[in-house]
C-alpha cells in the first residue's frame, strides 16, 4: 500500500477519533470519517504493544495492509479509516485475518454484503 493511503500524522489520527463512527469485532476495531475532497481513502494502523513483540506488531500491520489493499476496489475512495488490532489478531494466518477485516468492514457498512 503506498504511503499516500496512509494516515501518519497524529494531528489526522485525533481528527478521526473526534469525529469518528466506531465498530469492532474480536480482532479489530474500525473508526471510520467520511472527508468529500478526497481522491483515495486513507488508513492508519494502531497496534498496541498486547499484541505482542515488535515483530509480532509489524507482523500483523503487514497482514492488515495485505488485506485492505486486496479490497482496495471496493472500498469508497473519500473516507479516512483507522484500524486497531486487538490482541487476539496475533499469530493468525493471512486468509483468516482478512476474512476478520472484511467481516468488520461489512459491520461498519464499509463493504457492501455482496462483495467478498
Amino acid at each position: 500500500m503506498r504511503k499516500t493511503f496512509r494516515i501518519k500524522k497524529p494531528e489526522e489520527f485525533q481528527q478521526v477519533f473526534n469525529k469518528h463512527h466506531s465498530v469492532a469485532n474480536k480482532y479489530f476495531i474500525v473508526y471510520q470519517m467520511t472527508k468529500t475532497d478526497q481522491k483515495h481513502f486513507r488508513v492508519g494502523l494502531s497496534v498496541s504493544k498486547k499484541v505482542g513483540k515488535a515483530h509480532d506488531r509489524v507482523w500483523v500491520k503487514r497482514r492488515i495492509r495485505q488485506s485492505l489493499l486486496e479490497l482496495k476496489t471496493q472500498m469508497p475512495q473519500e473516507l479516512d479509516l483507522l484500524v486497531i488490532a486487538r490482541p487476539a489478531a496475533a499469530h493468525q494466518s493471512q486468509k483468516f485475518l482478512k476474512e476478520q477485516m472484511i467481516h468488520v468492514l461489512k459491520l461498519a457498512k464499509i463493504l457492501k454484503e455482496e462483495n467478498a
